[in-house]
């Protein structure tokens, strides 16, 4: 592999404006983002507290089952169930 000498960079009064400028921009951006979280974070807090308040008191498992879509089915109970249909 050829080794050759470091290139030497320049920093010049037009990046600094350009990364100036960019920084404001995405500043601007972040801040938007958390207002409308912070927005979004106290309509879930008054939606949190009617599910609360409602006549449906589900137990803490149940509703994670419900948000990770798990549906549990009882299973069948019996030696039949586990063994097959096996005569002795």
């Amino acid at each position: 592999m050829l080794r050759r000498k470091p290139t030497r960079l320049e920093l010049k009064l037009d990046d600094i404006e350009e990364f100036e400028g960019v920084r404001k921009d995405l500043e601007g951006r972040k801040k938007q983002r958390e207002e409308a979280e912070a927005a979004a974070g106290e309509e879930a807090a008054a939606a949190a507290t009617a599910l609360a308040l409602g006549t449906e008191h589900k137990s803490r498992e149940q509703l994670v089952n419900e948000r990770i879509g798990y549906k549990p089915q009882p299973k069948a109970g019996g030696r039949a169930a586990h063994f097959g249909t096996f005569e002795f």
